[in-house]
């Protein structure tokens, strides 16, 4: 039986409750889905929150750092863009040119400098553009005083994504550079200095073991060869008496033929300069032995007050009053007591032996002169002669304090003078040293402590 048309499209009816509950189930499934996404929401609003603050915190305190390391830095420092526009200065820099941050940031770079030549430098800096490490030297204004010219070490900037974006430039003034390598210089000539002094003390301290032991060895030969010398002195005048005595009587003819074979008058003349010679040696060899002793004795009281102008003086008149010329001696500071710690014996022996090689150094000069200067420090006492001669030469500056080396003709020293004064005015406590004076001639200085109550 066929269906009709009105039969196929009735609605079909359902019961009013089922529909109210199938409503109500679907309303609150929808609500509970809305708030658990709310509450996922949520949680990803607090989460990033608390990133964003945590990436805040770090990039404050990355900041505040790097204010810091700016604000410490003694270096000037600029950042500028790729046309040369300031965009950071340091505290240096402000501090440098006197000028506010606000008057400095934003300007260009050729506003701060006023030369010609700072401004073609500046212009070379941009046009090199993102080149490497440049050198270059700008001065800087200040609002007070001269320009400061500055060494300026700049380098290209790059920002985050690796393009060109300017450059950094980190300066010193000159003056502080020129001041640095000064002290750098100064150092270096002291630590040399201390140096040489160390490995002078330790050579001499050695020296004067050795030579204790030598100079008592060679203290009996010597002792012996003198006397024996002076005995063959003595008995060669008598022989050359007895055999004047023999000859002023005809003599046989074997006898004179014996006397002329032997060549007896010869050797009675050569006599008294063989037996001078023998003399002369033996004391030489004395006073070496002698000067060795005292290079390796040790004072046991150097601590006396003694007044070293006193003892400069008296120096002074002793060595004047030997040498065969007269010398112009320009005294400074020696007019008042300088009382320096020490043994006056030992130390009127080193001024002695310091004045007599100036005087040595001066004998062939046109107009000798010799200058004599103290000055009084709070603890010590410094004396510098210093003599109008040819000099000590760069060979033998170092060698000055050596034991037995002399620049003088054999006979005229032993070498020891110098190293026995070394070694004297060590155990003194104080410092010897030997240069050539800017104005010429030779300058020795010496320096001792000053006496203390």
């Amino acid at each position: 039986m066929p269906v009709s048309h009105h039969a196929l499209h009735a609605p079909v009816s359902l019961p009013d409750d089922s529909i109210a509950a199938a409503g109500q189930e679907l309303a609150e499934s929808a609500w509970i889905d809305v708030i658990q996404r709310m509450d996922e929401v949520y949680s990803e609003l607090v989460a990033s929150q608390e990133t964003l603050e945590t990436k805040h915190r770090e990039l404050a305190e990355a900041h505040h750092f790097t204010e810091g390391v700016l604000a410490a830095m003694t270096d000037v420092l600029i950042v500028c863009d790729t046309v040369g526009k300031v965009r950071q200065v340091n505290r240096a820099m402000l501090q440098l040119t006197g000028r506010s941050e606000n008057a400095l940031v934003g300007c260009d770079l050729t506003e701060l400098v006023q030369d010609s030549q700072s401004r073609q430098q500046i212009a070379s800096l941009l046009a090199a553009g993102r080149s490497d490490v440049q050198d270059v030297e700008i001065a800087l204004p200040r609002q007070q005083g001269e320009p400061v010219p500055v060494t300026w070490n700049v380098s290209p900037l790059y920002d985050g994504e690796g393009r060109y974006s300017g450059f950094v430039a980190v300066g010193r003034p000159v003056g502080e550079l020129k001041r640095a390598y000064a002290q750098l210089q100064a150092a270096h000539q002291a630590l040399k200095s201390a140096q040489a002094q160390l490995v002078q003390a330790e050579k001499m301290a050695s020296l004067g073991r050795l030579v204790a032991g030598v100079a008592h060895e060679l203290n009996n030969p010597i002792s012996f060869v003198l006397g024996n010398a002076h005995a063959m002195q003595r008995y060669a005048a008598k022989l050359t008496r007895y055999l004047n005595a023999i000859h002023a009587h005809d003599l046989s003819p074997e006898n004179q033929a014996l006397r002329i074979e032997l060549k007896i008058d010869r050797l009675i003349a050569d006599l008294p300069s063989l037996s001078e010679g023998l003399m002369e040696g033996a004391e030489r060899s004395g006073h070496i032995v002698d000067a060795l002793k005292r290079f390796s004795a040790v004072e046991e009281n150097t601590r006396q007050r003694v007044d070293l102008a006193d003892l400069t003086q008296r120096a002074l008149h002793w060595v004047s009053r030997a040498a065969p010329f007269r010398v112009e001696v320009i005294n400074i500071g020696l007019d008042s007591p300088a009382w320096v710690c020490g043994s006056a014996n030992q130390l009127q022996q080193v001024l002695v032996n310091l004045i007599q090689n100036a005087f040595d150094a001066i004998e062939k000069t046109m107009k000798p002169r010799l200058e004599l200067n103290i000055t009084r420090q709070t603890h010590s006492v410094e004396l510098q002669l210093h003599d109008n001669g040819s000099g000590i030469s760069e060979e033998a500056l170092p060698l000055i304090f050596d034991p037995f080396f002399t620049t003088k003709p054999i006979g005229k020293g032993t070498g020891l003078g110098l190293s026995i004064s070394y070694g004297i005015v060590e155990r003194h406590g104080g410092q010897l040293s030997a240069d050539n004076h800017p104005d010429g001639g030779a300058c020795f200085t010496l320096s001792l402590p000053a006496f203390k109550d």
